[in-house]
């Protein structure tokens, strides 16, 4: 099934706020097997979401459409799409009554007319209620086409996509689709797909797809067949295979897991705390960390030692390794480490020290220079980065390659056990 995806806003095409939806749209097609050919954005216009609707209806088998399904003048992508399709709009009598709900909970009292404009809907059209808002989400068939229209506040549309659309595209879909998801750390896109081109090239069924991410490659395999437990067979060789190629750099095949949960839970499995001492990060690294819900029961302590002052005084970072070789440095990260680790009595401290830019920067320690630190069993693992990107980009960077260093760590120190 091709689809089409078409965000509505015309504070979208200013720029006013990052599209965020248009990432998870697509992501979640490619996990239910779909193809997305074309992303398109339009302003709150008649003439050109008319002319967007049916470009688009032409060429793809569902299009999805978010955004523009409020109580407002501008809001007028269900308008319009019906207009297309040729259905006329009819009141939901079950929308009415769950609108109202909605107010009388809130103490709503002086609702303005227009609000009653969510509870019509094209006439034959699957309603999805909104738990989160008030513009439900519309299905339209016809004509061998499909349109969803879906709100567009992400904490509306997520769930409203999770829990209704994708049971609902699952069900017309003939057949089964089942997808992994294998999330490598420490290679690029471009030495990932080669490091694959063989599988890539040759794929028909499973797919494989990669997704950059800041330091990572995220892979989803996917695969086709009669039966779900067919399609789960399928896919098994070609992640063995993926997996054997990148060894340990693949740190989950869990959809849901990020970088940080897969630390947590491995301190948490060995019974480690983890203390982190942190210079150019200025503490993304602790909140990374402590994002994690039960991050709790092994986070001892996070310290933020931007000067060398702070380096002296609280991780006993020696005045001779400061003037000697610098504060971004091999040996000032590793004794930021070990002092994290003797000042909270933690198993294990992951530390780091560099030069995030703009200015700062020589010829023999440019910006973007990182060391990264940890300190695990008596033994202190320093690695050496240069980053590139702005100030934002290399802290953000930074932060992955010492999370990755800690789960690294970890796993050599203590998998055999």
């Amino acid at each position: 099934m091709t689809v089409e995806l078409i965000s509505v806003g015309t504070e979208l095409l200013l720029g006013n706020i990052v599209n965020t939806n248009s990432q998870y749209l697509s992501e979640k097609c490619a996990m239910l097997g779909l193809s997305v050919y074309y992303q398109t954005t339009v302003g709150d216009n008649r003439e050109r979401m008319t002319e967007v609707i049916r470009t688009a209806l032409n060429r793809a088998d569902l299009i999805i459409l978010n955004g523009g399904l409020g109580p407002t003048e501008d809001d007028i992508t269900k308008d319009v799409c019906a207009e297309v399709m040729g259905v006329k709009l009819i009141e939901d009598a079950d929308i009415r009554s769950r609108l109202a709900d909605w107010y009388r909970q809130r103490n709503r009292k002086d609702i303005p007319e227009s609000n009653w404009r969510q509870a019509l809907v094209p006439e034959g059209a699957v309603v999805f209620p909104n738990e989160n808002g008030t513009a439900p989400g519309l299905a339209l068939e016809k004509d061998g086409k499909t349109a969803i229209l879906l709100p567009g506040p992400p904490n509306e549309l997520y769930p409203m996509m999770e829990n209704q659309i994708c049971p609902y595209i699952q069900k017309r879909e003939s057949g089964a689709i089942r997808s992994q998801m294998i999330k490598i750390c420490g290679y690029g896109e471009s030495k990932v797909e080669e490091m694959l081109l063989d599988l890539i090239d040759s794929q028909k069924n499973p797919t494989l797809a990669t997704y950059a991410k800041t330091k990572e490659v995220h892979l989803r395999v996917t695969a086709r067949a009669e039966t779900d437990e067919e399609a789960k067979q399928l896919l098994k060789p070609v992640v063995k295979e993926i997996k054997k190629r990148f060894g340990a750099a693949v740190y989950t095949t869990d959809e849901k897991e990020n970088l940080e949960d897969v630390v947590v839970r491995l301190l948490k499995k060995y019974e480690l705390t983890v203390t982190t001492a942190e210079s150019c990060t200025g503490g993304l690294l602790a909140g990374r960390i402590v994002n994690v819900p039960g991050a709790s029961d092994v986070f001892r302590e996070g310290y933020i030692t931007y000067s060398n002052k702070a380096k002296r005084k609280i991780l006993d970072v020696s005045k001779t390794t400061l003037k000697k070789y610098g504060a971004v440095s091999e040996q000032t990260a590793r004794e930021m480490a070990a002092g994290g680790v003797f000042a909270t009595d933690a198993d294990v401290c992951i530390a780091v020290t560099g030069i995030a830019g703009p200015d700062g920067g020589t010829e023999e320690k440019p910006v973007g220079l990182v060391y990264i630190a940890c300190y695990l069993k008596d033994h202190v693992s320093v690695e050496e980065f240069r980053f590139q990107g702005n100030r934002q980009k290399i802290r953000e960077q930074t932060v992955v390659q010492a999370l990755d260093l800690l789960r690294r760590s970890i796993l050599k120190n203590y998998k055999k056990d």
